[in-house]
Formats: structure tokens, C-alpha cells, sequence
């Protein structure tokens, strides 16, 4: 238990500017201080000074927002052998939200350590941060790319009949082509003229942003290639969800057993009995991006992988709907994905 290997746990609340600390004696959950530093390596080195102070040895840091602005302090910590662990941070409203001090939401963090209901090691590494940022500015240009598109359809719908008549039958790559190479002319009328213009912004954003994207894409395969290439090799997983999987799973030992890696990829079955009816159904919590990846994995797997469509069909034979058949394909799925996870060597 945590209470038996540690003596002293700092829960921690973080912020942009300033870091709250609450420090609790593991084996009777007392208050021992509070404390709150610069988010800066200066306040990291004063809040290691404050712990230690407290206990040469068997400390416990609970840290919110260890992805976010608790960031530097769970490298900062992790580098120094600290043991860190990530606390979820609670709902803005609700019976478990905020409190009205940062103080109080340290001591929180720290209590939610203590009594077992949260605390996972927070994710780690160079290489995988590098890949986090790449994935993350990929997301944005793809985001742009669909954005202008959407414009450059609407605006397309209500251009003037002649411009309409000249584009509305075009593919995408020839819409696309076609509305960046306009050439605005005032002679032509004031709505002509404004709609053309638009149409030619639209375009070139759109083609930028899928520029980026593309160059993006290639860099994250690059890397995914050099830290696990045994993933790419798996059928029907590209480099984006390759990569997806590999933020969520950090490195080995994080998650502490395949059922904790299907809750975060929102595959845990849960029961959803009522009367007659016996069901259940998959929780739909955990990380957003990883579902993503774990979903598009099976729905292209199900089409094209014939070991998969002899999979679904099996479990149809055994009685199931077609959902439930689904259902178990993505627990199935993150099983052997965690399985594999668990065997690549730690990023470094």
C-alpha cells in the first residue's frame, strides 16, 4: 500500500503562474503544511526543498494537470527520481468540483492519492513529447483544411449563377485548383468581384493547410517508424493512430494492467441490464484521441481485414447483434494492442 512505502505526500495544484503544495502524512492523512511556488525551475527546486524537509525519503507527488501546466514539475521531479503520480483534476461544477483555494485542491490531490481512487504515473519521454506536438499541430491544420472547406462549399452555394455554373460540378482537387488560380476583376460587378476573392482565399488556405498537414504526417511516420515499427506493421493502422496509441500508452508500466488501457481507450464494458434484458454496453470516458484511433482502427479492419469480418461473423453465429459483435471486436482490439504496447522498449 502507498501509506506503507511512503511517508509524506505532496498534493500539488497547478497553474500558469503559481503551483499550490499541500503536504499530508501518508499514514494518518494529517495536514503537515501548505505551501505554493513559482511555476519556474526556481519554485520547482524551492517545492523539492519544502518536501524534503518534511521527509528525507518516501515522498509521493500528486499532480494535476501533469500533461498541462503541471508539466515542468513532473519532469522537473522524474529527472530527480521522485515518485510522481497523475491526479484527474475534478469537474468546474458538481459536488466533486473546485474548491474556493488553490490550497484546498492541493490537499485534495492529494488525499484522492491516499485513499487509492486515483493516481497513474503521468506519461513521459522526449521522443513521445516530440510526437504529441507534431500530432497536436497536425490536428490544427487538419482542422483549418475542413474549416475552409466548409467555407468554400457555403460561399460556392450562393456565388453569382455564372461563377456557380462554372464550379459547382467540380471534384475537390479541381474546385480547389480551379478557385485558387481566380483572378478577382472590379470590371465584372461588386459581388462578382467579392465572391471571387473569397472563393480564392478559401482555396489557398485549404491547399496551405493540407500542405502542412501532409508534411506534418510525414514526420509523425517518421517517428512512430523509429520508435515502433512493429505497430505500423500491424494491418489497417496508419501513422496517425499509431501515434494516437502511443501518447495515450506513454511507456511500459504506466497503465497497470490491459483493463486500465481499455477503460482509457473507452473499450471497458460495463454492465446494462434492466429486467429481461441482459446487456452491456462500453464506457465512454477515458481519452478522447485514443478512442479515435481505436474506432478507426475497427471500422477499417471490419471492412478490409478478413481475420476481423470472420471474427464479427463468428460472434454473430454465437447469437450476438451486430453491435455486441462490435463491442467485443473493440475490447478484443485493445487488448492486443496493449499487449503489444507493453512488449516496445521505453522511449527515451
Amino acid at each position: 500500500m502507498l501509506t506503507d512505502q511512503s511517508d509524506v505526500v505532496i498534493g500539488v495544484d497547478t497553474h500558469a503562474e503559481r503551483h499550490a503544495l499541500a503536504l499530508l502524512e501518508a499514514g494518518t492523512a494529517r495536514t503537515l503544511a501548505f505551501a505554493e511556488v513559482a511555476a519556474c525551475r526556481e519554485g520547482y527546486r524551492e517545492a523539492l526543498r519544502i518536501a524534503r524537509r518534511r521527509a528525507q525519503a518516501g515522498r509521493v507527488w500528486a499532480l494535476e494537470g501533469s500533461g498541462s501546466y503541471g508539466a515542468g514539475l513532473a519532469r522537473f521531479l522524474a529527472a530527480r527520481g521522485e515518485r510522481v503520480l497523475e491526479v484527474e483534476r475534478p469537474p468546474a461544477q458538481g459536488p466533486r468540483g473546485r474548491q474556493k483555494a488553490d490550497a484546498l485542491d492541493a490537499e485534495r490531490a492529494a488525499r484522492a492519492v491516499l485513499s487509492g481512487l486515483a493516481g497513474s504515473v503521468p506519461r513521459r519521454g522526449e521522443a513521445r513529447e516530440a510526437l504529441r506536438q507534431l500530432l497536436v499541430t497536425r490536428e490544427g491544420a487538419v482542422a483549418v483544411r475542413r474549416a475552409g472547406l466548409n467555407e468554400l462549399r457555403a460561399l460556392l452555394l450562393t456565388a453569382p449563377e455564372p461563377l456557380r455554373e462554372r464550379l459547382r460540378r467540380l471534384s475537390r482537387g479541381a474546385l480547389l485548383a480551379r478557385c485558387a488560380a481566380l483572378r478577382p476583376d472590379r470590371r465584372g460587378g461588386l459581388e462578382r468581384f467579392a465572391s471571387a476573392l473569397a472563393l480564392r482565399s478559401c482555396a489557398r488556405r485549404v491547399r496551405a493547410a493540407s500542405a502542412e498537414a501532409a508534411a506534418l504526417e510525414r514526420e509523425i511516420e517518421r517517428l512512430v517508424g523509429r520508435l515502433a515499427p512493429a505497430l505500423l506493421a500491424q494491418p489497417e493502422i496508419g501513422p496517425v493512430s499509431a501515434a494516437a496509441l502511443l501518447l495515450a500508452w506513454s511507456h511500459p508500466g504506466r497503465l497497470r494492467s490491459e483493463a486500465a488501457f481499455a477503460r482509457l481507450a473507452g473499450a471497458a464494458p460495463i454492465p446494462a441490464s434492466s429486467g429481461k434484458v441482459v446487456r452491456v454496453r462500453l464506457d465512454r470516458g477515458g481519452d478522447r484521441r485514443l478512442n479515435r484511433a481505436r474506432n478507426t482502427l475497427a471500422l477499417s479492419r471490419r471492412k478490409h481485414h478478413p481475420p476481423t469480418i470472420a471474427y464479427i461473423e463468428r460472434r454473430r453465429s454465437e447469437g450476438k447483434s451486430l453491435r455486441e459483435a462490435i463491442r467485443c471486436l473493440k475490447r478484443y482490439l485493445a487488448r492486443s494492442l496493449f499487449r503489444l504496447l507493453e512488449g516496445l522498449p521505453e522511449p527515451a
